[in-house]
């Protein structure tokens, strides 16, 4: 292999172990529903507010949640997230940041780049309920867990947790 192939090999290897592929899922009633990601890492940097990393996003103040590709929603069941009924099937996940509070968007487009935000592919918007963890969150998390039912969806990332609950049928 030549010299300029390794190192071109090296560097992609490094670009995507910086924000590596994650996935998290809950099964309830049977039915699996997951959610696939990129976890960037805060190294220092602001993310959130005015100068953040986010903020220069193109779709600012609207978020990717993650890096890399946009972040995937797979629901083998219909999901109530507060008033949002989401039929079984694959959606794009997004926050809204600039919303107050910030709002989770489940967009219909699926299979796309993290910055191919289109408000006009949005199933709808839920509010989420923002605080701060007791210590910052180095590398994004997100986790479904569930009772019953019933589950919440939170991320967790620098100085924030955001959550809300769901209800599968």
């Amino acid at each position: 292999m030549n010299r300029r192939l390794a190192l071109l090999l090296f560097t992609a290897a490094i670009a995507f172990a910086q924000n590596p592929a994650a996935e998290t899922s809950a099964t309830i009633g049977g039915k699996k529903i997951t959610i696939k990601y990129h976890a960037p890492s805060v190294r220092g940097r602001k993310m959130f507010g005015a100068g953040g990393v986010i903020s220069n996003d193109a779709h600012y103040p609207v978020w990717r949640l993650g890096a890399e590709e946009a972040t995937a929603l797979h629901t083998d069941t219909t999901l109530t997230i507060g008033s949002l009924t989401v039929p079984p099937g694959d959606y794009t996940l997004f926050v809204d940041t600039g919303a107050t509070p910030w709002q989770l968007v489940v967009s219909k487009a699926t299979g796309e780049w993290g910055l191919a935000y289109d408000k006009a592919q949005d199933l709808g918007r839920v509010p989420l309920t923002v605080s701060k963890p007791a210590a910052p969150t180095e590398t994004l998390k997100i986790t479904l867990s569930n009772t019953g039912n019933k589950g919440k969806f939170e991320f967790a990332f620098e100085n924030v947790v955001a959550s809300t609950n769901f209800t599968a049928k």
